[in-house]
């Protein structure tokens, strides 16, 4: 086998073999050539080749989302490392295992006026799980900080830094094995638990009439369907359930703005839980966190094994355990309350449900149509990628088909890597993967298709409606230059000529005949990755959707 010569590059490629990384994504460059000579010749490691830094990481990101795993990418030394951060952010707060290793300078070439020389160590420190700042000469310590970060990556669900220091030459080669590093592996207890001092915990449940329960950001078949049923069945408990909660049941309130926007002030009361008990990550709905931040529950617990936000102002406990084993222990020891709040609370989203589709089948080509008929036309067994802004929130209020699972990098919640989190998510899995997405999110992560690796079945759904269409939502829209230019960015782009460049078959709709048409010649396309460009009307978009809240009254 063909090694690097530099003895540190060989001791971060063996442990990271020794501990199973698989994946490895390099972004081409000098600096870091020990390790892509290392990682691309030996056989226990898949590796990519991506050229835009920030691209490279967000595809990192998507294969670790899927496969639960940690993914590695690897650049040169100067602002390339910089360009990670934007999918290091989200990876932190999505709590996706990601393990950046960088190439430095030596520690004496710092600071003297070098070319394409930063300080790197710590560079991530905000959002880094470990950071570890090695010498340059392999080393026991070292060892030590390269099976640290690597466990810590996995156990804490996030990224993490090493950073390592190579002098030139670079591109020497050898057939020996130079270093043999100590592999180590910190405990995990993987047993289930069960709650602490459960008996007050018991008797809060046992009296709450009112019990609210929220899901955010979620694994697919995380909760056993015995405790799906259960919690469906007691008549004290309502259950909320986001598009990337990717939980189900015919009883979960699934559209959570339609449920609530129309709310007034003695509604709100009516439906404020004495308990919330909340799990799984980011939550997209504005309306709800504003709900709960006013009228706060008694009682809020949060269950997640590392972190509890305190995103209403209202948390009580947080539960270090698995959301199953919570509700497992819980509902063994708890017993159904009589209550009318999961009956008055279903007896208005049904209502709310039939007037949506009735709303729907009267409007005319919209983003809000558009959406309908995009989700309802999903394949089924597939993985959803969507993009934030405006199509996550469209989203939402539509029902999506229980056997698709959906992502989002609701971490952060930016634009700037939905596509290249989509691609690499493609390539992280099996099921076929529908990316649907905005126009600005779409142009401004474009470098995504300049990637050689997108399955020839990965099918992109782009809504362009002309600008940020998100603007026109929130409060503060006005139809002036100032608004147009600076938050709406409005613009005349097509994804045409970018599908053409990137070999990508390319179709377009502006109407529902060619929208149903285009979609179905898009699923029976799998010669090459596809694009789907649906055009809407800029300017009657957030009419429509504004229109419809106030019809749910």
């Amino acid at each position: 086998m063909i090694y690097p010569k530099i003895a540190l590059a060989q001791s971060i490629i063996e442990i990271l073999s020794a501990k199973g990384i698989i994946n490895i994504i390099i972004s081409p460059g000098s600096r870091n050539a020990p390790l892509t000579i290392g990682f691309a010749q030996n056989p226990n490691f898949k590796c990519y080749s991506i050229a835009d830094e920030r691209c490279a990481a967000f595809f990192a990101l998507g294969i670790a989302q899927q496969t639960k795993q940690p993914t590695a990418v690897v650049c040169t030394s100067g602002s390339a490392l910089l360009n990670y951060y934007p999918a290091f952010a989200e990876a932190f707060y999505s709590q996706i295992p990601l393990i950046v290793i960088s190439a430095d300078r030596p520690q004496s070439k710092i600071d003297i006026g070098d070319g394409q020389t930063i300080r790197q160590e710590n560079v991530f420190l905000n959002h880094s799980v470990y950071n570890a700042n090695l010498t340059e000469d392999a080393s026991e310590e070292n060892d030590s900080k390269i099976n640290l970060a690597i466990e810590t990556a996995i156990q804490q669900k996030g990224p993490v830094h090493i950073n390592a220091p190579f002098e030139e030459p670079l591109y020497e080669t050898t057939e020996e094995l130079l270093v043999q590093p100590k592999i180590t592996n910190l405990q995990s207890d993987i047993a289930p638990k069960t709650i602490e001092n459960s008996d007050e915990f018991v008797s809060v449940w046992n009296n709450a009439k009112r019990k609210l329960i929220l899901v955010g950001v979620n694994e697919a078949n995380v909760i056993d369907q015995e405790i799906i049923e259960n919690l469906a069945s007691d008549p004290s408990i309502v259950v909320l359930t986001e598009t990337t909660s990717n939980l189900h049941h015919a009883s979960f309130i699934n559209s959570i703005d339609t449920l609530i926007t129309p709310f007034d002030d003695s509604d709100f009361k009516e439906f404020n839980p004495e308990v919330l008990v909340t799990f799984g990550g980011m939550v997209v709905s504005k309306r709800i966190k504003g709900f709960l931040r006013k009228y706060k529950p008694e009682h809020h617990w949060h269950i997640d094994t590392l972190r509890a936000y305190d995103t209403f102002g209202a948390l009580t406990k947080h539960f270090e355990m698995q959301p199953n084993d919570f509700f497992k222990d819980l509902l063994s020891k708890t017993s159904f309350v009589e209550s009318d709040y999961f009956k008055d609370i279903q007896d208005v989203y049904k209502t709310r449900v039939i007037k949506r589709q009735e709303y729907l089948n009267q409007i005319g080509f919209s983003d809000f149509k558009v959406f309908e008929k995009v989700i309802e036309t999903l394949p089924k067994n597939s993985i959803l990628q969507i993009s934030n802004s405006s199509a996550i929130r469209y989203a939402q209020l539509i029902d999506i088909d229980e056997s698709i699972e959906v992502f989002c990098n609701r971490g952060t919640s930016g634009i700037d890597g939905s596509t290249s989190t989509a691609v690499g998510a493609s390539v992280g899995n099996d099921k076929q993967t529908v990316f649907i997405t905005g126009d600005i999110s779409f142009l401004y992560d474009s470098n995504a298709l300049w990637n050689s690796y997108i399955p020839k079945n990965f099918k992109i759904i782009l809504v362009n409606n002309g600008g940020g269409g998100i603007f026109r939502i929130l409060p503060g829209h006005e139809e002036k230059p100032v608004f147009n230019t600076y938050f709406e960015t409005s613009h005349q782009l097509t994804a045409e000529h970018l599908a053409k460049m990137y070999q990508c078959n390319y179709f377009k709709a502006n109407d529902l005949e060619s929208l149903n048409s285009s979609l179905e010649i898009l699923y029976n396309s799998n010669d090459a990755p596809g694009i789907l460009e649906i055009f809407t009307p800029t300017t009657e978009n957030d009419i429509i959707l504004k229109q419809y809240f106030k019809k749910l009254i």
